[in-house]
Parts: structure tokens; sequence; C-alpha cells
């Protein structure tokens, strides 16, 4: 289905498959089994079965599904499988404002709307470019490891800002912070990069969060508690800005 065009008047494929898992999780897989098989050999049952469904389990949490993305020109996707946690109205993070040393712009310092999507260890942890156009801005930031769902994880966690200008010059700025459990950080892509919406820009590992800076005029097209699903759930529409409720059930 990679690259498939598909619309909603049915034209394309669908079809399930198993998801590819990432080459940054088959080492880990692999490890882990060739622990489990040797220790099975041995007749240690009580440690060899832990250690086969724990193998399942890395590899379940690597796994790299295929997403449909939507080609939308006024859509900002979900850059993260997970939950929406926070939405708040916060200055955009300082390495993200202003030039760069190289001069090239970056966001203003007014306050914006700030989306905070939390990945469990359950999720894909994947992220995808929220936007197409030019990885103008990539910082990475050493921190602390609270958990990714308190608000000051934003600002004390280790983090990785990235800001994509798209071509019209629209700029949209995320991060992603390491959480209680993810230690590393993982890119794809490197400054001066293109990307595609929905393209796959990098990883972290084990259960983290992921913040999108909306620009001015745009509000959330999603609520509080909504489940996302990276490079298909579309955060926002640019311009409009309108107020969404919804009910738990």
């Amino acid at each position: 289905m990679a690259n498939d065009l598909l619309d909603n008047k049915g034209r394309g494929e669908a079809g399930w498959s198993w998801p590819a898992i990432h080459p940054e999780g088959r080492k880990y897989g692999i490890v882990v089994g060739i622990v489990s098989i040797v220790t099975a050999l041995l007749a240690w049952e009580t440690i060899a079965w832990p250690l086969a469904f724990l193998t399942l389990g890395v590899l379940a949490f690597f796994r790299d599904p295929e997403r449909v993305v939507p080609q939308d020109e006024k859509a900002i996707v979900s850059p993260a499988d997970g939950m929406v946690s926070l939405i708040s109205v916060v200055p955009p993070p300082p390495e993200l404002v202003g030039e760069d040393s190289a001069g090239n712009p970056g966001l203003g310092s007014d306050p914006v709307t700030r989306i905070s999507i939390f990945m469990s260890v359950f999720d894909v942890h994947i992220n995808r470019a929220p936007v197409a156009g030019q990885v103008s801005r990539l910082v990475y930031v050493p921190g602390k490891f609270l958990n990714a769902d308190l608000d000051k994880a934003s600002e004390e966690n280790e983090r990785q800002h990235l800001l994509v200008t798209r071509g019209d010059g629209v700029q949209i700025g995320f991060t992603q912070i390491a959480g209680l459990v993810a230690r590393r950080i993982i890119p794809f892509v490197k400054q001066g990069d293109i990307v595609g919406v929905g393209q796959r820009i990098g990883l972290i590992r084990f259960g983290s969060r992921v913040d999108v800076y909306l620009p001015a005029g745009t509000s959330p097209a999603v609520i509080l508690g909504q489940k996302m699903i990276a490079g298909e759930t579309v955060l926002a529409y640019l311009g409009e800005d309108k107020l969404i409720e919804g009910a738990a059930q």
C-alpha cells in the first residue's frame, strides 16, 4: 500500500498486513530472542518464557506500520501516536524563536497553542512530519527524565526541537521529549532536509511525548483525551479557529 493514492470515492486498494519492525528494534529483538532460546535449551523454563514474551514486546514496540496520510494543504497531521494530554497557550521554545546563527528566521515570541501528545509503551514510537517542507532548525537539548505527562517536561526533560518551514513560509515547530522510561531520541533527518507530510523523522525509545506548536490564528481540531494516529489524524487546519467539544463515553 506504500505510496498508493487512496480517496473517499473508493480509489486504491486497502488491506491488512503485519507491520514492519524498524531496524533500530531488530537488534534488541534478536538479542533477547537468542537469550530466550539459550535459556530454553538449558531447561530454565521459568526464565525462558518471560524472555520469549519480552522478545515479542520489544518487536511490538518498534513496529512501523504504513499510514494513509491526508493530502490537504491546510492540514497539520499528528507527528505521534498517543493521547492528547495537554492543550495550552504558552510561549514557544526559545530554541525555535528568532534567527539562528546563520540568520534563518524562526518562530515569533508571542504565545501560541501547544498540543501535547503522550505516547505510552503500547503506542507506535515512530514520529512523523506534521507538514511538508524543509527542516529549517533541529536543536537537541540534554535534560532530565521526568514523567513525560507532566507539563514541566517540556522545559526540563531531554528533548529535540524541530522547525519545518513550508514552501509558503508557514513554520510549524514541534518537540520530541524523552520521558521517565525513554532514554534516547533517535533522529532520521537533519537540518536542511526536505520532508513530506507524514514522513518518518525519528523515534523515541520506550515511552515519551511530542509537543506541536500551532501558528497564530489556528486552533486544534482535536480535544483532550483523543487518540492520535501519527501521519493520519489531523491536529489542525491552517487558518481555522473554532471551538470543538466532545464527551467521554
